[in-house]
Formats: C-alpha cells, sequence, structure tokens
C-alpha cells in the first residue's frame, strides 16, 4: 500500500472520528458542538484546514481523543479573548449559543490561529468532569456499606484531582423528595439529574481518612493557568458543567488532597506494596482507561489482583471504575472488592454524568 492511499485512508478515519463525536454531542445535548463538527469533518475530507491542524496528530487510535483536543484548544482561544467572532455562540463567555454563523466564524479562527492550534491539538485531554462522580460514588457508597471503614481514596489519572472530593458534593434527584439525595446541602457542587439509587444504600455515612492521585501531567488548580487547562475542556455551550467545576475548583482550595506526577503501574506498586489496615483503600478511575497503554493496564490489573490476596477484612481492598461502554460514551461502574474478589456492574451513568441507573446485585451483565 502506497504512502498516499495510507494517507487518504488516515484522512477518511479522522473525518469519521469527527463526525461521530458530533452524534456524542447530540446525545449529550451540546448541539452547537454537533453542528460545528459537522462542518469540521467536511473540511476535513475537503483538505481544508482542519485537516491541516488534525494532520499531524491523526492516528488510527480511536481512544486518542483528537476531536475533544481539536475543540478543547478552539475554545482555549474562546476563553483568553483571541476569537470574538466564534465567542459571540459561546454561552461559556456570554455567547447566544447560535449555530447560525457559527461554522463561518469558527473556520475564520482555524485559519487566523492555524499554527498555534495544530501545536494545542497535540495538548492531552484534561476534562476531569466532576459530573460523573454521580455514577462513580454509586460503587463508593456500596464499597464504604459492606466494609463499615473510613475511605483511603486512591485515584490514577486524576488529571486536577478534582474527584478526590466526591463526598463533598451534593447528589440530588429533583424530582424526588428529600431522602434521595447524599452529601452537604450547601455543597458548591450540585449534582442532580435522573439517580434512581436504593434508598438504603444513600443512607450510608462515609468518612474519607485520605485523599491521593496520580497523573502522568497532572493540573495545578492553584494556578491560571491550571483552571484554564480545565474549563477549556468544558463544551462551550454546556453552562451547567461551567457551573460545577467552578464549584470544584472552590473546594480544590478548602479540602486537601495530594496528586502525583507520576504514572498508574509505577504508582499503585508504592500505595498496594502493603495492606493499610483500618481502611477500605479504594482505587478508583473514571475515562482513563483508554488512555493507558496496555502494558500498564495490564500492570494495574497484576497490582490490583495482587494486593486483593493480600486483603482482609480488617485492610479491604475496592475497585471502582467508570469507564465508556462504547463509542458514544456511555459508562458502566463496576466495583471489586477484596477479599474475595466479588466483581459487580453497579450502576449505568451518562458520559458527563447523570442518568444513572442502579442495577441490581443480581445483574449477571459483565
Amino acid at each position: 500500500m502506497n504512502h498516499a492511499l495510507e494517507t487518504a485512508e488516515l484522512q477518511e478515519l479522522t473525518a469519521t472520528m469527527v463526525e461521530q463525536q458530533a452524534e456524542a454531542c447530540v446525545l449529550l445535548g451540546s448541539h452547537l458542538y454537533a453542528a460545528l463538527m459537522r462542518a469540521a469533518a467536511a473540511d476535513v475530507r475537503g483538505d481544508g484546514v482542519t485537516w491541516d491542524i488534525l494532520r499531524p496528530h491523526a492516528s488510527a487510535d480511536r481512544g486518542s481523543a483528537i476531536t475533544l483536543r481539536f475543540l478543547a484548544a478552539v475554545h482555549r482561544l474562546v476563553l483568553q479573548g483571541r476569537a470574538p467572532a466564534v465567542a459571540a455562540h459561546y454561552p461559556s463567555v456570554g455567547g447566544s449559543g447560535a449555530i447560525d454563523g457559527a461554522w463561518d466564524a469558527f473556520h475564520a479562527t482555524l485559519l487566523e490561529h492555524r499554527d498555534e492550534l495544530i501545536d494545542l491539538v497535540g495538548w492531552s485531554c484534561q476534562t476531569n468532569e466532576v459530573g460523573r462522580s454521580a455514577g462513580l460514588m454509586a460503587g463508593f457508597l456500596v464499597a464504604a456499606q459492606r466494609s463499615g471503614l473510613p475511605l483511603r481514596l486512591l485515584e490514577i489519572g486524576a488529571s486536577a484531582g478534582l474527584q478526590l472530593r466526591w463526598d463533598k458534593f451534593r447528589y440530588e434527584w429533583d424530582a424526588q423528595p428529600e431522602q434521595t439525595n447524599w452529601g452537604p446541602p450547601v455543597s458548591p457542587v450540585r449534582l442532580s439529574g435522573h439517580w434512581d439509587l436504593p434508598a438504603e444504600l444513600l443512607g450510608t455515612e462515609v468518612q474519607v481518612a485520605s485523599r491521593q492521585g496520580c497523573d502522568p501531567n497532572p493540573v495545578d488548580v492553584t494556578t491560571e493557568e491550571g483552571r484554564l487547562r480545565l474549563r477549556q475542556s468544558i463544551w462551550g455551550d454546556q453552562p451547567a458543567r461551567f457551573a460545577r467545576l467552578n464549584g470544584a475548583l472552590e473546594l480544590a482550595a478548602l479540602v486537601p488532597a495530594q496528586v502525583d506526577q507520576v504514572g498508574a503501574g509505577a504508582w499503585l506498586a508504592e500505595q498496594l506494596a502493603e495492606p493499610t489496615p483500618g481502611v477500605l483503600t479504594v482505587v478508583y478511575h473514571s475515562v482513563v482507561w483508554q488512555y493507558l497503554p496496555e502494558a500498564e493496564r495490564d500492570e494495574v490489573r497484576r497490582l490490583l489482583y495482587a494486593a486483593g490476596a493480600r486483603a482482609s477484612a480488617h485492610a479491604p481492598l475496592a475497585w471502582v471504575r467508570s469507564e465508556p461502554e462504547n463509542i458514544l460514551r456511555a459508562m458502566r461502574v463496576r466495583l471489586t472488592m477484596w477479599p474475595g474478589g466479588e466483581e459487580r456492574l453497579v450502576a449505568k451513568a451518562g458520559a458527563h454524568g447523570f442518568p444513572v441507573r442502579w442495577q441490581p446485585a443480581l445483574s449477571t451483565d459483565r
């Protein structure tokens, strides 16, 4: 196969990935981004400036999140006040959300900032979507209820560590009375939507003994650049997600949590070297698995199962993860607990959190 044919195939694959992201945007309520990405896919196929920007980063890896990185790169310019024509359409900076004329403004911005955007698209994706805690916490509550112990939180791929403060968020199902809610009523982070966890589970009290995380490139939320990195990855027409992020940044300044700059395998080897008595050690992650090399995924599994073999009732271990089940980002929340190593599907959740649908304990959906 000659190089030209390989390039043409990669170009078409990239256009398809952009189109698929457009469909995901529709399902997740971002009609502005969906319209922009449909036009961007056509621009890729037409050898336009979108392809100029994406080509240096294009690959057959569907988990590379190239479209999300592209959207974040443009949104960064908007948030910096450097793309006023696009900003007029982005509610994140007070824009109208109007689709009419949005692509023309977007396309003009791509042409104006082409070289810079080529560089920005090369940055890793750092969403740190706090809404995903709505699904994760189903696993946390089951684990806490079973162990009856304080939690030692260990998050891999923690980015800025915002989800290390998940127990300080307020979880609500607006259509139901108070007993369906959980968390501090005055929390600056309010996660609300369809959330059908059992009432007996929502009565579980949680005490967090420690909060630690790791990430190869952690985001420092004490800096303006760090906060910008997180905000640029939020979709520009979803102000509710911005409000959640801003609330989580507020909590980050109040609730200490450590995020080490290291990969998951090396970090867990140290953290799980010996059982920690008197606490339930909880290793968790959300939308991280796809970004780990296969060898590191294997190492994480090996470390967890080896630590699980050493676990006891006085030093138990839990593995909670919320990862995509398909290309449109529907999530499954799974829990494995040791001693015993029992695994179960706890809940299904949306890509940004809600809706969260409880899965009965007897579910055989693995």
